[in-house]
């Protein structure tokens, strides 16, 4: 199989890119980062990639929390223009099998039960709760203690910041271009992705790669909160193996499949510091009680229809992934 990796050169896409010539496939990478001219965004460029291309991967994307709305148009003109620019060109040029990099945070909040009231869907966090160190959202119903679950694809969207828009915006444009083309179209919310090649000092790097890059500093990682929310971090080759999973799979056509693409081994943020911290030898990490207004407490995903319906397992466990990541090297931006 041909297949166009669209951002093939970044973090994930270049691991994407690895993963597929270990399978036997044929990668052709799309990225501005070697070529200035690879721009999703641009019509006759994409259309001139698709040549040949038997399927698309597009892990091309503006990613992290961004700053407010202030960047809103950016976010927007790379990942939803950008989406819609090449399922155009994909469409002209009769490619009809996609796998999209989707997101946990389409969901917003995860799953919570409250024990009177059932599983609830608490709203955002308010400054004022934060700023009192009150970071457990309560029971919208009656204000009690929440018990947090595994998040299902099925569980309603509820994006809280501009880059969570813009992703489920993404999964919309992928279920409309299937309906319309007959395609078939794969979206893996991906969770807490991590792994060697993150790259580093960034503002758009995940948390991993913050505290990774603060110990090679020779700083302590900063936790936000109280480091006990949680998330569902998964290795970056896992993630690969996951795309190439979905790319041989048989979807069916005419829409949109999302699958939850996790290790299934929640862990808490400041568990995940403490870890990486002892495999690269200190220093230790320091709670400091600051939040970043968008995030969400708890996130963690229930993968069982990637399991059972692609046969992809996550190979890289926690212990092992963290020191690996430990010792590995980051990338520029």
């Amino acid at each position: 199989m041909r297949v166009l990796v669209t951002g093939g050169a970044g973090f994930i896409g270049s691991h994407v890119v690895s993963a597929l010539g270990e399978h036997g496939h044929e990668a052709v990478v799309f990225d501005v980062r070697e070529d200035p001219g690879a721009d999703v965004r641009d019509r006759a460029a994409v259309r001139h990639a698709l040549a040949g291309v038997d399927a698309v991967c597009h892990q091309a994307a503006m990613v992290g929390l961004g700053d407010g709305v202030s960047d809103a148009a950016e976010y927007v003109s790379h990942n939803d223009l950008g989406t819609a620019v090449l399922l155009a060109a994909m469409a002209e040029s009769g490619v009809r099998r996609l796998v999209l990099a989707g997101s946990m945070v389409v969901y917003g909040e995860g799953r919570y039960e409250c024990r009177r009231h059932g599983v609830v869907r608490p709203g955002p966090r308010t400054v004022t709760d934060l700023d009192a160190g009150r970071f457990e959202p309560p029971c919208p119903v009656c204000g009690a203690a929440l018990v947090p679950g595994l998040v299902g694809e099925d569980a309603p969207a509820d994006p809280r910041n501009v880059y969570a828009t813009t992703k489920l915006a993404q999964e919309h444009l992928a279920a409309a271009w299937a309906r319309c083309t007959g395609g078939s179209a794969v979206s893996l919310r991906y969770h807490n992705v991590y792994g060697p090649g993150m790259p580093r000092d960034t503002p758009y790097a995940g948390v991993a790669s913050f505290f990774r890059s603060a110990l090679a500093r020779g700083e302590a990682p900063r936790v936000f909160e109280d480091g006990r929310q949680r998330r569902d971090f998964v290795h970056v080759r896992d993630v690969a193996a996951a795309n190439v999973a979905a790319l041989e799979a048989s979807s069916p056509e005419g829409t949109l499949t999302a699958y939850n693409t996790g290790s299934g081994d929640p862990r808490t943020v400041g568990e995940m510091a403490r870890a990486l911290a002892a495999a690269y030898g200190g220093p230790e990490p320091v709670v400091t009680g600051e939040y970043r207004l968008g995030d969400v407490r708890h996130i963690t995903a229930d993968s069982s229809r990637l399991r059972d319906g692609l046969g992809w397992k996550p190979e890289v466990g926690f212990e092992e992934g963290m020191a690996e990541f430990a010792r590995a090297g980051l990338r520029g931006a």
